[in-house]
């Protein structure tokens, strides 16, 4: 239940690009995506897809990469700080970065 109501949340704090670039599409196991996958809810934390220019961002603040399970890591997706999820136009921002690198792969 924890993690529904965080996932709300990041909806929530994500209405802004969703009204700019078409609804964000939420699926089990808690994947955003427009099109292809940008983000991740996993046990109430957000992770945005990154590459080699957005990575320094999360590094920057000691975020980890998304580990599902203790045994795999996907080093291409990044945990979200407390502070960008909790700032509408910052998450917003970062939202949009992470798209642009899902992008990046079509």
């Amino acid at each position: 239940m924890k993690d529904d109501s965080f996932k709300d949340f990041v909806l929530d704090q994500l209405q802004e690009i969703e009204q700019r670039r078409g609804a964000t599409d939420v699926r089990r196991p808690r994947a955003l995506s427009r099109r292809n996958l940008f983000g991740i809810v996993h046990k109430g934390r957000l992770y945005f897809k990154t590459d080699e220019h957005t990575v320094a961002a999360y590094r920057g603040r000691k975020m980890k990469p998304f580990r599902p399970i203790p045994k795999q890591t996907l080093r291409s997706y990044y945990q979200v700080p407390v502070e960008i999820i909790e700032d509408g136009d910052r998450l917003g921002a970062w939202a949009e970065a992470a798209i642009r690198c899902q992008r990046k792969k079509d």
